[in-house]
């Protein structure tokens, strides 16, 4: 059975093996987030179709739309939060402000 998620306490950020992973835009609605989510997942299987086939051409394209659905769902391109709080996606948590003896708080 899969693991529960961790969000950082301000839920900015997933924690994946110790790492950073910028979370999904909350102020998405529903509707939207699912349609991007869908894509998302469409996407990942057209990459793994093009990789088995071998074909760059049509990777090249499939990894375009996962980078697409990505910054629509907020987890790539400009962040979603206002405060002008840098971005720390995909650094350890360890060596951010999220890290316990930094003065972080534990994930929720």
């Amino acid at each position: 059975m899969p693991s529960e998620v961790q969000h950082t306490p301000d839920g900015r950020y997933i924690i994946v093996d110790g790492r950073l992973w910028r979370a999904t835009n909350p102020r998405l609605a529903a509707a939207e987030r699912e349609r991007h989510t869908r894509e998302l997942m469409a996407a990942r299987r057209a990459v793994r179709s093009a990789g088995l086939a071998e074909d760059p051409v049509a990777l090249r394209k499939a990894r375009a739309r996962v980078h697409a659905a990505k910054v629509a769902l907020g987890e790539r391109g400009p962040v979603w939060w206002t405060d002008g709080a840098p971005d720390l996606n995909r650094r350890l948590v360890r060596n951010t402000s999220y890290a316990p003896e930094a003065g972080g708080q534990a994930p929720s």
